[in-house]
């Protein structure tokens, strides 16, 4: 198994000792799992897709102005 060296905030590192009972080791690899996953998972969605940038753009653009406009009301 290769070793990696993940940089965390001092703070944060303070409240992991705190909680000695988890294997962190264990947390981190099942987070990079996770998230590699999800990332395999869109570019297959994306990769079938047949909307072009243009398409795209635009309905974030719309998605955008309507989180926007639901935020505003609260």
């Amino acid at each position: 198994m290769t070793n990696l060296s993940v940089s965390i905030p001092d703070k944060l590192k303070e409240r992991m000792v705190d909680l000695e009972e988890i294997n962190w080791s264990a947390v981190a690899r099942k987070a990079f799992e996770e998230k590699i996953k999800e990332i395999e998972l869109l570019k297959k969605i994306a990769s079938k897709s047949k909307l072009t940038e243009k398409d795209v753009r635009e309905i974030s653009r719309k998605i955008n102005g309507e989180m926007a406009r639901k935020f505003r009301s609260m």
